[in-house]
C-alpha cells in the first residue's frame, strides 16, 4: 500500500502514520497481522536489545527500558508504517564513550537533549536534507560500526579476564586484549561459537525461525546443564527488574557537560532512523514522512531518557523483519513494545542465565550483518572518487571518530561531486555551425550547470576570449543553473569585455534563469539579453560600422 506525496509537505507532513492507518480503516484482520508481527519482533529484538546495552556499558535492563518506551512512542507518533525503533548497534561506541565520560546519568540527560534537538530538526523540516547523505559516506560509516561492534564483543567472545577496563580506542583495545590472551575461557569460546552457528544454520535451513532466540535460549541451556565457567546476565549484573522504572529526570546540571553528546546522538539518530524508513519503503511501496519521523524519534529519545533508557533510533533489522513479517501498519510496532514489557514482567528470572557470550556471539553475527562487504568492495572497484570518500570514511570511524567520519565523508562526497558537476560542463565554439561567420563576434555554446565549481574551470577560458574587441555571444539554452558565483564571473566577464571595446550577449537563457540573474543586478547595458543569435546579427548590423549582411 502507497502513501501519496502530501505527507512530505502540506497538512499532512507532521501526521503519524497511525492515524493514517487508522483512516484508511483498520479491522481484525489488520489487528491480527500486526499481532504476529509484533511478536516476531519482539523475539529479535528481546537478546538484541539487552546485548546492545550491555556493550554500550549499561545494564540490560537499560535496553529493555528503550525498546519498550522508545519503541512504542516510534511507532506511535512516527511517520514511518512499519518503522521500529529501539537500541541500535550503530550507537554502541558513541554511549560506550558518554557512560564513560559522563556516567549513566550524563547519558540519560545527554539522551532526552538529543530528543530535543530532534523535534527542532523535525520542526524546521531538516529531514528533507538528511536524507541526502551521499551512499558511499553510509556504506562507510556502517561498515565502521561494524568493525568496532565486533572489536567491542572480543572480550566476552574469549572470556578473557582484563587487569582494567577495558581500552575504548580500537588499537589500544587490541592490545589489551592480545596482553590478555592468555586468560582465554574455552567455555566461552565455544558458547560463541555455538550461538553464532545456530544463528547463521538456521537463516539457511529456517529463515523465518526466531534464530537469535533460539540460539540464546540454547546456549543458555548449555551452559546451565553442563555448568561451564562461562559469565551470565544474572552473575554480571543480578536479576532484573520486573517493571518498567518510575519516570524520573537526570542530574540537570549535567547538561553542558551531556550536550556534545547529544549532538552526536541527534546526528546518528537522525541518519539511522531515516535510512531505516527508506529501507522500510522500497521494501513495501510506502512513503515516510520525513520531518514527522524526526519529531517522533525526539519524543522516544525524551521517553527513553525519563524512563532510564538511552537513544532511541529506527533499526534497519527489526523495521525489515517487521516489513517480511506482515505488519499492516504502525500497530505492529506499538504491540512489539508491549511484548517485550511483558517479557519483562514474567520472565525476567529467566534472563540471569543468558551467558555473556551468546550476546556477543549476536552482536557478532550483526557486526558482520552490517560490514556490507560486497558494497564496500563495489565502491572501491567504482571510481577513484567513490574509493576515497567510502575508505576515508570508514578509517576515520574506526580510528577516530563516528561523527568526525560522517562530516568528513559528507565533506569529500561533496567535493566529489564537485567535481563531477564541474567536468560536465562544455564550452565549445558555434562558428563551424553558422552558415555567415562574422569577424565582429564570437559565438560558444555553454551545455550543463554554470556553478561556482563550473565558474572556476572555465572562468579563465572565459575571459581569454573577452580580451578580443567584439562581441562575446554565449548561446545558453542549455544552460539549467546559474548559481551566484556564476552571476558574479558574467558580471567580470561583461566588464573585461566592455573594457576592450566588445560586448556581452547572453542567447537563449531561460526566463527564470534571465530573472535571477537581473534580481544580482546583471542588467543593460552591461549585458543583453536575446532569445537567439539572429537577433544579437540584428543589434550588431544596427550599430556605426556593423557588418552588414
Amino acid at each position: 500500500m502507497t502513501d501519496t506525496a502530501r505527507g512530505h509537505n502540506g497538512p499532512t507532513e507532521f501526521l503519524p502514520k497511525l492515524l493514517t492507518v487508522w483512516r484508511e480503516g483498520y479491522g481484525l484482520a489488520a489487528l491480527r497481522a500486526d499481532a504476529l508481527a509484533g511478536l516476531t519482533v519482539a523475539i529479535v529484538a528481546l537478546p538484541l536489545s539487552m546485548a546492545i546495552a550491555i556493550a554500550s556499558g549499561v545494564g540490560p535492563e537499560r535496553g529493555l527500558f528503550t525498546a519498550i518506551v522508545g519503541g512504542f512512542l516510534v511507532s506511535l507518533l512516527g511517520g514511518s508504517r512499519y518503522q521500529i525503533g529501539g537500541p541500535a548497534g550503530a550507537f554502541i561506541v558513541l554511549v560506550a564513550a558518554c557512560v564513560t565520560a559522563t556516567g549513566v546519568q550524563g547519558l540519560i540527560m545527554a539522551t532526552i537533549l538529543s530528543g530535543l534537538i530532534l523535534i527542532g530538526a523535525g520542526a524546521l523540516r531538516l529531514g528533507t536534507y538528511i536524507r541526502y547523505i551521499p551512499y558511499p559516506v553510509t556504506v562507510g560509516f556502517t561498515a565502521g560500526i561494524a568493525v568496532i561492534i565486533f572489536a567491542s564483543q572480543l572480550h566476552e567472545m574469549f572470556g578473557l579476564t582484563l587487569p582494567g577496563a577495558e581500552p575504548g580506542e580500537i588499537i589500544a583495545k587490541v592490545e589489551a586484549l592480545w596482553a590478555a590472551r592468555g586468560t582465554v575461557t574455552w567455555g566461552a569460546v565455544g558458547v560463541t561459537v555455538l550461538t553464532a552457528g545456530v544463528i547463521l544454520g538456521l537463516r539457511r535451513v529456517r529463515p523465518h525461525w526466531p534464530g537469535m532466540l533460539i540460539a540464546v535460549a540454547l546456549a543458555s541451556v548449555v551452559v546451565a546443564a553442563l555448568g561451564l565457567p562461562v559469565a551470565t546476565i544474572g552473575t554480571r549484573f543480578g536479576a532484573l527488574p520486573h517493571l518498567l522504572p518510575a519516570p524520573a529526570l537526570p542530574d540537570l546540571a549535567l547538561w553542558r557537560e551531556a550536550l556534545p553528546w547529544a549532538a552526536s546522538f541527534a546526528l546518528l539518530g537522525a541518519i539511522e532512523s531515516l535510512l531505516s524508513a527508506v529501507v522500510a519503503d522500497g521494501m513495501s511501496g510506502a512513503r515516510h514522512r520525513s520531518n514527522a519521523e524526526l519529531v517522533a524519534q525526539g519524543v522516544a529519545n525524551i521517553g527513553s531518557g525519563l524512563f532510564g533508557g538511552f537513544c532511541v533510533t529506527g533499526t534497519i533489522a527489526r523495521t525489515a523483519t517487521n516489513v517480511r513479517a506482515g505488519s499492516r501498519g504502525p500497530v505492529s510496532g506499538m504491540l512489539h513494545a508491549l511484548f517485550l514489557l511483558a517479557f519483562l514482567m514474567v520472565a525476567a528470572p529467566l534472563a540471569a542465565y543468558i551467558p555473556l557470550a551468546a550476546l556477543a556471539g549476536v552482536l557478532g553475527v550483526v557486526a558482520w550483518g552490517m560490514a556490507e562487504r560486497h558494497e564496500f568492495a563495489a565502491l572501491l572497484r567504482a571510481t577513484r572518487g567513490d574509493a576515497l570518500v567510502v575508505s576515508v570514511t570508514f578509517l576515520l570511524v574506526v580510528f577516530r571518530d563516528l561523527t568526525e567520519g560522517i562530516v568528513v565523508g559528507f565533506a569529500l562526497a561533496g567535493l566529489v561531486f564537485i567535481k563531477r558537476m564541474s567536468e560536465g560542463v562544455a564550452m565549445r565554439p558555434r562558428e563551424e555551425h553558422i552558415d555567415t561567420p562574422r569577424a565582429d563576434r564570437v559565438v560558444y555554446h555553454l551545455e550543463g550547470p554554470y556553478f561556482f565549481g563550473a565558474a572556476a574551470q572555465l572562468g579563465g577560458v572565459l575571459d581569454r576570449i573577452a580580451e578580443t574587441p567584439r562581441a562575446l555571444v554565449l548561446e545558453m539554452s542549455g544552460v539549467p543553473l546559474i548559481d551566484s558565483s556564476g552571476a558574479r564571473g558574467f558580471h567580470r566577464l561583461a566588464a573585461r569585455a566592455a573594457k576592450r571595446g566588445g560586448r556581452l550577449f547572453l542567447v537563449g537563457l531561460r526566463p527564470s534563469l534571465r530573472r535571477q540573474l537581473q534580481a544580482q543586478g546583471l542588467e543593460e547595458p552591461e549585458v543583453r539579453f536575446l532569445p537567439d543569435l539572429a537577433a544579437v546579427d540584428a543589434v550588431l548590423d544596427a550599430q556605426p560600422g556593423g557588418e552588414s549582411r
